[in-house]
């Protein structure tokens, strides 16, 4: 049986989330570039959106929470980068003929980021 110490554990957990961000961020970027090619405007444009809106409300919280270790120039630069994609998401829900590359060409650069 393996044991692992706490300290191991924790070494692991930021590659962990890291992964588990790009993936997320990979899923949104699949969506709003299948989208975007196939030019929709109707639920499936929505529901790209919607994940986007959602993959940075949980970014987010994390970013403006006491406890997040980033350095604080880091944390407002990813604020306002996260503010700037919602807002541009909510102008595109309410916009269906506007282009989605703005968002995309954004989220693929803080994708990239995090390799």
């Amino acid at each position: 049986m393996y044991r692992f110490s706490y300290s191991e554990i924790l070494e692991d957990a930021p590659q962990l989330a890291r992964e588990r961000e790009r993936t997320a961020f990979d899923r949104a970027l699949h969506l709003l570039r299948t989208v975007e090619a196939r030019g929709e405007r109707g639920p499936e444009r929505t529901a790209a959106i919607g994940f986007v809106q959602d993959l940075w409300n949980v970014l987010l919280t994390d970013l403006l929470n006491p406890e997040n270790a980033l350095p604080d120039a880091l944390k407002a630069d990813l604020v306002s980068i996260g503010t700037w994609i919602m807002r541009e998401a909510g102008e595109a829900l309410g916009a269906p003929e506007r282009s989605l590359a703005a968002l995309i060409e954004v989220n693929t650069s803080i994708r990239d980021g995090l390799q």
